[in-house]
């Protein structure tokens, strides 16, 4: 009940006031829980999310969140922001899937470096079909500049 009532007030709290975007925290992204799930062409299983109704008010809309850039293929582009800096991310067994999320840079974005603090913004899209991709991602991400 404590834990519905802080993701209640945490909510009403993450709203920018007089802007089209919203400031969330990584405690807003722990509004999923998960099941096992089975994955006939991994022949494994995965965490399935369960998103709730926070996460889910928030789709499609634009918001921003600080956290660390873990660059896994600066090549590709191909960067995620993490609650966690490398040494202690949630692939390395900190956190869980909801303590990362996947960008997709715009194309005029810098690079960035692993563990570089910045605040990004995007359009915060939910997955939980493609086990390929994060639960969390923002498209058409960029840094952002208040």
């Amino acid at each position: 009940m404590h834990r519905l009532i802080f993701l209640l007030l945490s909510f009403v709290a993450i709203t920018f006031s007089g802007s089209s975007q919203t400031r969330i925290t990584w405690e807003t992204l722990e509004d999923v829980r998960f099941s096992e799930k089975y994955s006939v062409e991994e022949a494994s299983y995965y965490y399935y999310p369960h998103f709730g109704s926070t996460v889910k008010a928030l789709e499609g809309k634009e918001v921003y969140l600080k956290g660390y850039i873990l660059a896994l293929d600066p090549e590709e582009d191909y960067y995620l922001l993490s609650r966690n800096p490398m040494a202690s991310c949630f692939f390395c067994g900190t956190g869980g899937p909801e303590s990362i999320v996947e960008l997709k840079l715009q194309p005029d974005q810098r690079r960035f470096r692993m563990d570089q603090v910045v605040t990004i913004k995007g359009k915060f899209r939910l997955n939980s079909e493609d086990i390929y991709q994060c639960n969390y991602i923002f498209e058409e991400a960029e840094r952002y500049k208040p």
